[in-house]
This record gives structure tokens, C-alpha cells and sequence, in this order.
């Protein structure tokens, strides 16, 4: 699927939910007198959706993913102050909230995780290296892959049959032999 801005991206919309929870979460009194925990905590789970947008605005695939990997890093630093957080009784009044914290910041690295693997394996370059010879390239290159991937199916389909034709002779074959014993 195409994106034409990251705001559209299921990932980043994750994330600035993600990123204003973290906010509304920190404001709570737990965090008073804590030192920089709440204003750390609020960055780095801001840093995730910003470095999305980032990278997503770039217009490299290289830049991109280099940005996906800040974001998962910053999701990866989220993670580790919430477990470090589970750890000190100070915040016992609210480590219930931390599970559902974490799966949700590791849901968006998973996620992270997969658009990366899929950039790092693909041609495009990016929409700043894209021009009119680019863009027919790739999509004739698609267009192959596609009728390839259709021929695959349709010579399988037939291979199918053919061997259900085979299977269905043979038992018939199999049939009459049977019957023609029974007359000797």
C-alpha cells in the first residue's frame, strides 16, 4: 500500500497515540519530585512519531530507514525506563499501567521492525531519486512480476488437474480390471 504522508501510516498514528498517552501518563503525581524521568519518558516516546515523519519525509529509502531504527531506538528506550520503573517501589502506585505501556511501544518497534526488513530488500531508492524512466522502470518491473506470479498459478492449477485427471484414470482403470476378474 501506498502512503502519500505520514500522518495516513498506521504506525505513526500508533505512535502519536502512543506519544500522547506517555504525556497524560507522566502528568500523574508519581512522577513529582522525581527528577527528569516524566520529562524523559515524554521525549523519547515524542521521539518515536517525530522520527517516523522524519525519515518518511526525507525521501530516500536510506534515509528512511535510518529513521526507522532512531524510532525503534527511542521505542527500545521507553521500554527500558518503564522495566526500570517496575523495579522501584516508588512507582508502585501506578506499575499496573506499565504492561499495557510496554506492549504497546513494542508493538510499534515490531511494526517498525517489518518496514525496515521490507525497505532494506527493495529497489526504490525514494521518491527524490524517482523521475519518469525510474517510475516506468519500476513499474514494469511490477507488472512483470505480477503476470509471472499469475503464469505461476495458472501452470499449477494445471499440473493439479492434470494429476487429478491422472488419479481419477487410474481409478477407473483400477475398477474395470477389478471387474473384468470377477467374469474369468
Amino acid at each position: 500500500m501506498k502512503y502519500d504522508s505520514f500522518e495516513d501510516l498506521p504506525v505513526w498514528q500508533a505512535a502519536a497515540d502512543f506519544g500522547a498517552a506517555m504525556f497524560d501518563w507522566t502528568d500523574q503525581t508519581a512522577f513529582r519530585g522525581r527528577g527528569d524521568l516524566a520529562d524523559q519518558l515524554q521525549r523519547a516516546a515524542l521521539s518515536i512519531s517525530n522520527n517516523i515523519a522524519e525519515g518518511f519525509e526525507r525521501g530516500t529509502t536510506a534515509e528512511l530507514l535510518q529513521f526507522l531504527y532512531y524510532a525503534r531506538g527511542s521505542a527500545g528506550e521507553v521500554r527500558s525506563m518503564l522495566d526500570v520503573m517496575l523495579r522501584v517501589d516508588l512507582f508502585a502506585s501506578i506499575n499496573s499501567d506499565i504492561p499495557g505501556f510496554q506492549s504497546q511501544c513494542l508493538s510499534i518497534s515490531r511494526q517498525l521492525r517489518g518496514w525496515a526488513n521490507s525497505l532494506q530488500n527493495s529497489e526504490i531508492k525514494g521518491q527524490r531519486h524517482l523521475n519518469d524512466q525510474s517510475r516506468l522502470d519500476y513499474e514494469n518491473r511490477e507488472r512483470s512480476q505480477t503476470f509471472q506470479r499469475r503464469l505461476d498459478k495458472l501452470n499449477s492449477e494445471a499440473r493439479e488437474k492434470r494429476e487429478a485427471d491422472a488419479r481419477a484414470a487410474r481409478a477407473t482403470r483400477g475398477r474395470h480390471q477389478g471387474a473384468g476378474d470377477g467374469d474369468a
